[in-house]
C-alpha cells in the first residue's frame, strides 16, 4: 500500500535483501533509462550506460552517506558513468563532438521519441557538449534545482545557470532551424 522510502530499502538491500534491492531499481529504472536515450541518442547505448549505472549504484551503495536524497546521489552517479561511458565508446572523439544519433522510431525508447517534437529535441541535444546537454538533462528532466545540479556536478550555481542558458540557446537556434 505505502511505498517505502528510499533509505529504508537501502539499508534493507545493504543488508542482503535482493527484493529491496529491485524494488530501488523498478522505482528509477525508467528514469535512468530515459537519461540514458537522451544523453546518448539511442536504445542500445542507453541499455548499456542504465547497467553499467546500476551496477556501479550496487558495488557503491554502501558509500551512499544520506547528505541529499538518494536520487540526486543517483543521478551523481549517472553523470560521472555517463563520461566514462563517452571516454570509452568514442575515445577518438572529443566528448564533445557526438554525432546525431539515429532516432528510432520502434522499441523501448518509443514511449519517449513518441511524436516529432520529441524527436527533434533529443537530436538538438546530442549536438550540445556533455555538460551543457548534463545540465539541461537534469533540470528538465530530472526536475532538479540549481543547487542540487552544482552540488551533482561540482559546480556553482551560478556557472549551472549561465551554462543551462547558454545550452537554451543553442536548442532554441537548433529547433528553429530544423522546425523552419
Amino acid at each position: 500500500m505505502f511505498e517505502k522510502r528510499d533509505e529504508k530499502l537501502i539499508e534493507q538491500a545493504l543488508s542482503g535483501n535482493k527484493k529491496a534491492w529491485l524494488a530501488l531499481i523498478k522505482r528509477y529504472e525508467k528514469s535512468i533509462y530515459h537519461y540514458g536515450i537522451r544523453m546518448t541518442g539511442n536504445s542500445h547505448d542507453a541499455a548499456d550506460l542504465m547497467q553499467d549505472i546500476f551496477i556501479s549504484v550496487f558495488r557503491s551503495l554502501g558509500n551512499y552517506r544520506k547528505e541529499g536524497s538518494f536520487k540526486s546521489w543517483l543521478f551523481r552517479v549517472a553523470h560521472y558513468r555517463c563520461i566514462e561511458f563517452y571516454r570509452r565508446k568514442r575515445p577518438e572523439q572529443g566528448m564533445d563532438d557526438v554525432p546525431e544519433p539515429v532516432c528510432e522510431n520502434n522499441g523501448p525508447e518509443a514511449d519517449v521519441l513518441s511524436d516529432r517534437a520529441s524527436a527533434s529535441l533529443i537530436r538538438a541535444m546530442q549536438k550540445l557538449p556533455l555538460t551543457q546537454k548534463a545540465i539541461v538533462e537534469l533540470k528538465f528532466f530530472g526536475q532538479f534545482t540549481f543547487d542540487e545540479i552544482a552540488q551533482q556536478l561540482g559546480l556553482s550555481a551560478n556557472t549551472v545557470k549561465s551554462r543551462l542558458y547558454s545550452a537554451l540557446s543553442k536548442l532554441k537556434l537548433d529547433l528553429e532551424v530544423e522546425n523552419a
